[in-house]
């Protein structure tokens, strides 16, 4: 049991950072403002947790075939270049704005199809792969996703509630400190074990 939350920490924290001022997030927002909030949360949940299986499976396959200590080495690097992608930022473009505002049809199904499209390939679903090489499938698919909608569901209330997002420039030198921090921690960690 100590593996599955220690999984399930580690994911929700890091998933739940790197969403921060993710596009992804912003699509939720923009969501938000056309349907009712249980039906976007309902869809990003939906999404979310078909991705992250996805990426914790690739993960998971590539932790089992390859030495802990190139895995931790790689993971280390990863999340260096998570940080500085998270400090490029994301913005979504005219064209992704314009779908999420004119989407017809059912909320659930409009906001699962936009996100499962948006996450494929994103920072989110590469740090899951990278979580699910080093912890357990299930607490880091659980956390990740977890974290992910907690993240997007935050945009949405503090959206609602304040009208505005959160200050941008913070959430981006947070969370790319924090990658910083996981990615050094795992580059010497893999240091000592190659040696």
């Amino acid at each position: 049991m100590d593996g599955f939350l220690a999984a399930l920490a580690i994911s929700f924290a890091v998933i739940f950072v790197a969403e921060l001022g993710d596009k992804s997030q912003l699509m939720a927002l923009t969501f938000a403002t056309r349907f009712k909030t249980w039906p976007v949360l309902i869809g990003i949940t939906v999404a979310t947790a078909v991705v992250h299986l996805v990426s914790v499976g690739i993960g998971y396959g590539l932790g089992a075939t390859l030495p802990t200590g190139w895995i931790s080495l790689v993971a280390g690097v990863a999340f260096l270049a998570f940080g500085a992608w998270t400090l490029r930022g994301d913005k979504l473009t005219d064209d992704e704005k314009s779908k999420a505002e004119r989407s017809t049809g059912s909320a659930i199904w409009a906001v699962g199809g936009a996100f499962f499209l948006a996450e494929l390939g994103d920072k989110t679903m590469l740090a899951t792969i990278t979580l699910a090489t080093q912890h357990g499938w299930f607490g880091t698919w659980v956390g990740s996703t977890v974290g992910m909608v907690a993240a997007d569901a935050l945009a949405i209330l503090v959206g609602r509630m304040l009208g505005r997002h959160l200050p941008e420039k913070a959430i981006k030198y947070g969370a790319a400190v924090l990658f910083a921090i996981f990615g050094i921690w795992l580059i010497v960690e893999a240091i000592i074990e190659l040696r």
